[in-house]
């Protein structure tokens, strides 16, 4: 689950193509076919595996999203430990996890001191709760992720700040593409996108956020929302048919 940089880059570039293309001709055509698969940025999700612990029995619904067997292995196997009570365990998993929850929670504050003190309660309840963890399918990360959103809803709901997508620290990307929506793209920059995501409902923003800015699989993105695959695409094609209509008139093709 966690990305680096370069794949918080990617994901935005795969997201302003796709709002580029649904503000030219034959846009809906396209991004309707590209629903069909799994869309762009995504990691493959691992399969099910390692060890379950006796005591919880649901050692078979194991799963992890890292790309390599050995590191879904060694996560599982983390997991197993640490709703054991091995202390250790678990702070190896808050080394692996940290940065993908801090990063969400930034692009769901816009504030880093916010971030980083939401992150810590995403990990402080993750800990007091490891004994009621079960995996069901779904992925440890995707865990910690529900309860950094749940975190997230709640401080905004008690009206302590304004909701807002970030846009520090991302370069724009101007350089155009070849394609029918080269020139929308030329315009279309990661300041203009991100103001605009901050716009969308707070579910289709969550799953633009997961799908691409952390390059979260369907999946994945469903077992946070607690919606269904085909429930998370149509979620994203809402989100992105959304944030066209949100684009300056002059984008408009």
């Amino acid at each position: 689950m966690p990305w680096d940089g370069a794949g918080v880059a990617r994901g935005l570039e795969a997201l302003r193509c796709e709002v580029a293309r649904l503000l030219t001709p034959a846009g809906h055509v396209l991004w309707t076919e590209a629903l069909a698969g799994d869309g762009p940025g995504a990691p493959v999700p691992g399969g099910p595996g390692g060890s379950g612990g006796p005591s919880y029995g649901d050692g078979a619904l194991a799963t992890s999203s890292e790309e390599s067997e050995a590191d879904r292995t060694r996560l599982i196997a983390l997991v197993e430990l640490a709703r054991g009570g091995d202390a250790e365990a678990f702070g190896l998993l808050y080394d692996h996890y940290q940065g993908s929850v801090y990063r969400f929670l930034f692009y769901r504050t816009r504030s880093a001191p916010l971030a980083e003190d939401l992150t810590s309660e995403t990990f402080f309840r993750a800990l007091r709760s490891m004994q009621n963890f079960r995996w069901q399918g779904k992925d440890f990360g995707a865990w910690l992720m529900t309860i950094a959103r749940n975190l997230a809803t709640d401080h905004f709901k008690a009206g302590r700040t304004r909701l807002e997508m970030t846009t520090e620290d991302m370069g724009q990307h101007d350089d155009t593409t070849e394609g029918p929506e080269s020139a929308v793209l030329a315009s279309l920059t990661n300041e203009i996108l991100l103001k605009a995501l901050t716009e969308l409902p707070d579910e289709q923003r969550d799953c633009l956020v997961m799908r691409f800015l952390q390059g979260m699989s369907i999946a994945e993105t469903a077992a946070v929302l607690g919606r269904s695959d085909g429930a998370v695409k149509q979620l994203q094609l809402r989100g992105v048919r959304n944030l066209a209509k949100l684009m300056p008139e002059g984008l408009r093709g």
